[in-house]
């Protein structure tokens, strides 16, 4: 496939996505697009194993463009960011993420919705999104079902963000190795999946799909929320037109 922010490749049993916008991998429309025709791709190859995600440049990606979250752009980026995780969660193989830098908002969902999150010790994660006056509504519905729901607020509410070593205690993380060793650890995770049938890993996460419960109607609604009630207050565009002016937000305190 003709990609220009992304690449993807596939030996039949393993396929690799890479997110190839360095230095910091920012998703904006046309990037968030590739994303999800290259999973519409995935998704027909009844031999795969694993799907890869990993990133190019300094960061495995820094979140969605800021410019994207104002109107009349983020009802389009929304829809398309989010089914993103649609068509990831309804893959038929297993997913690896491999985090490298910083792993922020949209980037740090990204790579935390993965069954296997694997991390060198120089990555950061965080959802900062409160920072900015809105907030990250993939980690608010699936952020829970990965690390606990006190551990999530904390990290939705504070937008703090974390070093590699702590996501891992937060759970956030399943394994934390140096840059030198990042790449054989990734391997050893691939391995694992090689060599099991694809049609019974593909009928595993149906069933822990249904055991996990209505992922799509959670979503819907904290979409609605963050659409209609969120989008329409002063603070959201003006947290958003402040990051983008480079200066400090004045909140309304309402």
């Amino acid at each position: 496939m003709d990609f220009k922010h992304i690449s993807y490749t596939s030996d039949g049993a393993v396929g690799r996505l890479v997110l190839k916008k360095p230095p910091l991998n920012i998703l904006d429309l046309p990037m968030i697009g590739e994303v999800n025709r290259a999973l519409t791709e995935v998704a027909t190859e009844a031999t795969l194993r694993v799907l890869v995600i990993s990133a190019d440049g300094k960061a495995f990606c820094a979140g969605v463009s800021v410019e994207d979250h104002l109107p009349p752009k983020a009802r389009p980026m929304i829809g398309g960011f989010h089914e993103i995780f649609r068509r990831l969660r309804a893959l038929p193989c297993a997913t690896v993420s491999v985090v490298h830098g910083a792993a922020l908002g949209g980037g740090c969902e990204l790579a935390g919705f993965a069954d296997v999150v694997v991390a060198s010790d120089n990555a950061t994660l965080g959802v900062p999104e409160i920072k900015l006056g809105v907030f990250p509504p993939i980690a608010a519905v699936h952020f829970p079902d990965r690390i606990g729901w006190a551990r999530t607020l904390q990290l939705i509410t504070t937008g703090d963000i974390v070093s590699a070593a702590e996501a891992h205690r937060l759970g956030l993380v399943d394994r934390v190795v140096s840059p030198a060793e990042l790449a054989a650890t990734v391997e050893e995770s691939i391995a694992k999946f090689r060599d099991k049938s694809a049609t019974a890993i593909r009928l595993t996460r149906r069933a822990a799909m249904v055991a996990a419960g209505d992922f799509e109607t959670r979503l819907a609604e904290v979409e609605k929320l963050f659409l209609d009630e969120l989008m329409g207050t002063e603070d959201a565009l003006e947290g958003l037109k402040a990051f983008l002016e480079k200066r400090p937000p004045s909140w309304s305190h309402q």
